[in-house]
Parts: structure tokens; sequence; C-alpha cells
């Protein structure tokens, strides 16, 4: 593994919406985009979900995979899979939405401590072997995620990213932090 661009932890999830389970292992061989989001977060509506959306849409389905990854960590009792089935429909999310599994109902989602993200929205992007390229709490302008995409769909299936410095997490381009 090059230092600075770890493997993708797998998913744990409790329930998936708008999808059979998937799992990251069987994705390889396409860029992954996760958006951790939960459904009362005003930056999730206003852009997060909307951008995974456009993702959707405008990149082949061949190429690139979108998931929302519900992670509740707070108000627990009203973000529900049952509150969540309406909402996905009103707001008609057509990609992926997996609920992020809990170990502790009231604590940390397991896949949110996997990753170690800091709340939502927060995007990942997973290059095609499965390594974590991109980790980013808070919006991304959608023309940095759209050129994020693409220079990982050029590299190809067999390209060594670029190097960061150990421990960290690289964005495309070489962004280490």
């Amino acid at each position: 593994m090059t230092a600075g661009v770890g493997a993708a932890p797998e998913l744990d999830i409790a329930r998936w919406f708008n999808s059979a389970p998937l799992l990251l292992a069987a994705l390889r061989g396409r860029v992954v985009a996760i958006g951790a989001f939960q459904m009362l977060c005003p930056g999730c509506v206003a852009n997060g979900l909307p951008q995974l959306q456009r993702i959707y849409e405008l990149f082949p389905k061949e190429a690139v995979a979108v998931i929302g990854l519900h992670s509740v960590f707070e108000h627990h009792a009203a973000m529900t899979p049952v509150s969540l089935e309406p909402f996905l429909h009103e707001y008609r999310i057509a990609f992926p939405v997996a609920v992020d599994r809990h170990d502790d109902p009231a604590g940390m989602p397991v896949t949110m401590a996997r990753y170690g993200l800091r709340g939502t929205p927060s995007l990942l992007l997973i290059d095609r072997q499965g390594r974590l390229r991109m980790h980013r709490f808070g919006h991304v302008p959608d023309l940095a995620v759209g050129a994020a995409i693409q220079q990982l769909l050029d590299e190809g299936e067999g390209a060594i990213p670029p190097v960061g410095q150990k421990g960290e997490v690289c964005a495309v381009g070489g962004d280490c932090g």
C-alpha cells in the first residue's frame, strides 16, 4: 500500500434504499463517491444530497458509483429509516442510500467511526482499486468534485496514486492533510 493512500474500509450497513446491498469490494473498477448525510442537516439538504444527485446523473454508472450514507449521530429518534424512506421519496433521491449501523443506538455510527468522519455533510472518493483518495468535511464545490472524479477516472485501473506523508489522507492532485 502506498503511504497516505489506504484501502477504504467496508461499509457497515443496517438497511439499503434504492438498491440491493452493495459491497465496496464489488465496486472495484469504478470510482465510488460516498456522501455522508443526515436528513435534518441543512448543509446536507442544501448542498450534499443535490451534489450526489448531480454526480449520479452526470457520470456513467459503469464508471462511477454513488452512495448516500445516512450517518445519524444526533437526534436519533427523529431520523429513523421509517422517516428516511419518505424523505428520499420527497427529495427524489435515486441513487443507493445506506443506513449506517449503530453498535450503541445513542452513539457514533460504525461506518462514520471507521472513516473518522467529523460530521455531515462529508464526501469520500474511492478510486478504482478501492483506495480512499478524498476525505472532506463540509461542502466541496462541484467543479472541484467533478475534476477529482475525472482525475480518478483518467488514472485507470493500475495507476499508482500521488504519495503523501505517512498517515495522511490525500485528495486527488496530491493535496494531503
